[in-house]
């Protein structure tokens, strides 16, 4: 009769500590015991929810810093609840007219970061004729004081004096 007693007992501890712990109706002390809530986020949930009740996960984080999607999604797995319900993801937000501009301009700064290297490439390259043309004229000169004779030295002549 002990032994089923005591594993009731421990069933109902072990239930209790799995219960869902709803955001709305929790005490610091509650929110402490989710897992990856610590005193600082059960703080900002209070400080929140002082100003209203969460109206839904969205609403949560929405609301409180330090708690976006991916910890929210972890908070409820590990029972933290908004009004009774577990998190299943945030609809996307109505974009906004002037995301749409925003969007356009980050894929040109990204079209214009991929091309540099290209222009920088094409930059180089007439930096690099204009070198290879000058080491031809170096040696179109060398050549030419090679076969001209008055730039060569004078040999000198056996019993010569300068």
């Amino acid at each position: 009769m002990f032994k089923k007693l005591a594993a009731l007992m421990l069933a109902l501890f072990t239930f209790a500590a799995f219960a869902a712990v709803d955001v709305n109706k929790a005490t610091q002390a509650e929110l402490d015991g989710i897992k990856g809530i610590g005193p600082g986020i059960a703080g900002k949930i209070l400080d929140e929810r002082k100003k209203g009740s969460f109206k839904d996960w969205g609403d949560l984080v929405e609301r409180v810093n330090g708690v976006g999607e991916v910890n929210a999604g972890k908070f409820s797995a590990e029972g933290l609840t908004v009004n009774g319900k577990t998190f299943k993801g945030v609809a996307a937000k109505p974009v906004a007219k002037e995301a749409k501009p925003a969007a356009a301009e980050k894929a040109a700064a990204k079209a214009e970061k991929e091309a540099m290297p290209a222009a920088a490439a094409k930059a180089e390259k007439p930096a690099k004729a204009e070198k290879a043309e000058k080491v031809a004229k170096v040696k179109d000169a060398a050549k030419k004081a090679a076969n001209d004779d008055s730039a060569k030295p004078m040999k000198a002549v056996a019993g010569e004096k300068k």
